[in-house]
């Protein structure tokens, strides 16, 4: 394996939460053996520590009742019965002398001259020469100025913390492939939906935007990246779309603006001599264009406000003055076509939102109702609170809208049967639907053909 793939698999980040894990998998069994050990130690010190107390207490009894004699007599018997576990034993007179000793056999290679002047109640690690044996010794003052030692071998206890060394020296390995094993699986588990997030991408880039990542419901962070992952793709895919349909919508409806701008030009071209007919093409072709500017700039709203992408401009509004100063640029033309608008909206009304687009929406609004409403109609707007909204109608007792058409009106360049004989794009229920949206509130329709329509946007206070 070359140097380059060590280190990238070093920078990965499983292959350092395996490390870790593996660390403090080791670290953790290091600590646990170190307790137990300890533990184990200390019992077997304190059993070992009451054994030889036990002993000594017996046998100064023993001196106190019959001196010398007894203590002798007393250890003989221990002998003969066959008693296990045989203790040092040494009785030393004021001046250090040695009236008595007794050992086994094991315990004359041990160094007994370093422990003749000591007046430690406890002595411990008394070796012998080869290292492998040695004693806890427990010294006690008699009454009559002697001091009676009894010791013990502790090799038992070595042997058994020596066994549980070499134990854990065995265990150790495959506390390692243990701690491997688990921090791979870990590793593997915990980086699974980053790693279904690179798929995705992957997938992607490849041209499927509609791909998205499996969450697993755990409760944790990764599910929230995988969801707030996901709600971006959506968004993403939505934007592509929205850009997707203007752009078809676009090359849709610029053919016939196009082609009349075309079909103008070519026509001055061939009557070059007359100036009037010139001067009226170019007129013409001003016309179309000021339409083409028009229908993009409208596309390109509802597209920023289909995306979330509009800029607004929210200021605390009273709807009344802005519903009067769109009621004035169209009082005319309703004059003119002999329709009556009424406006019915209570003065206390007021909320948050962009005085501009909220113009745009109405005047789409007032603009159809009086188009499609016959000479004599009439046009109400009203205005209410419906609980945490502003519900704003406009009802109108026009031509009304066919059942099997309404779900279409907000589509863009779409035209009911009845618009046709109407100048229009086709955008501006698209372009209403659209900012109400990004306004955070909602639109709906009622009507009946023949009767008229109530249009009705929600918009929170």
């Amino acid at each position: 394996m070359s140097l380059r793939s060590l280190n990238r698999i070093w920078k990965t980040i499983g292959f350092r939460i395996t490390l870790w894990y593996i660390v403090i998998f080791i670290l953790s069994f290091f600590a646990l053996f170190s307790i137990l050990y300890f533990y184990i130690l200390s019992s077997l010190t304190q059993e070992d520590h009451q054994a030889i107390s036990t002993k000594l207490k017996e046998l100064e009894a023993e001196y106190n009742r019959g001196g010398l004699k007894a203590l002798k007599d007393e250890i003989e018997f221990e002998q003969q019965a066959g008693k296990r576990g045989a203790y040092f034993v040494k009785l030393k007179g004021p001046g250090g002398g040695i009236l008595y000793s007794k050992r086994p056999q094991w315990m004359r290679e041990l160094e007994i001259r370093s422990i003749d002047n000591s007046t430690h109640w406890w002595l411990s690690l008394i070796r012998s020469a080869k290292g492998e044996q040695y004693l806890e010794i427990a010294s006690s003052a008699l009454p009559d100025g002697n001091t009676l030692q009894v010791g013990r071998s502790a090799v038992y206890r070595e042997r058994l913390l020596e066994r549980f060394r070499e134990t854990f020296g065995g265990v150790i390995i495959v506390v390692i492939i243990l701690g491997f094993g688990g921090g791979t699986l870990i590793a593997i588990r915990a980086l699974l939906p980053v790693r279904n997030i690179i798929n995705t991408v992957r997938t992607i880039e490849k041209g499927r935007l509609d791909a998205r990542v499996s969450v697993r419901q755990t409760g944790d962070e990764l599910e929230e990246l995988s969801l707030l992952f996901n709600r971006m793709l959506q968004r993403i895919e939505e934007l592509v779309s929205a850009m997707r349909s203007a752009l078809d919508s676009v090359a849709h409806d610029l053919r016939t603006p196009m082609t009349r701008l075309r079909s103008t030009a070519e026509n001055a071209i061939q009557s070059a001599e007359e100036m009037d007919t010139c001067r009226e093409a170019l007129s013409d072709c001003m016309e179309e264009s000021e339409q083409i500017i028009m229908m993009l700039n409208t596309l390109m709203d509802i597209s920023e406000a289909e995306t979330g992408v509009m800029r607004l401009n929210p200021q605390r509004i009273n709807i009344p003055t802005i519903i009067a100063d769109v009621v004035d640029l169209y009082r005319y033309v309703a004059e003119d076509r002999d329709i009556t608008i009424h406006v019915n909206i209570p003065e206390d009304i007021a909320f948050e939102a962009d005085p501009v687009r909220l113009k745009q929406v109405i005047a789409n609004l007032l603009d159809n109702a009086i188009k499609y409403t016959p000479k004599g109609g009439r046009v109400s707007i009203k205005a209410e609170r419906d609980g945490s909204y502003v519900k704003l109608m406009i009802e109108d007792t026009g031509m009304g809208i066919a059942g099997e058409e309404l779900p279409r009106i907000w589509d863009r360049l779409y035209r009911g049967k009845g618009a046709l004989s109407q100048k229009g794009l086709g955008l501006g229920l698209s372009l209403v639907r659209a900012v109400v949206h990004a306004h955070n509130g909602h639109t709906e329709v009622l009507s009946r053909e023949g009767e008229g329509t109530t249009f009705t946007i929600y918009l929170p206070l």
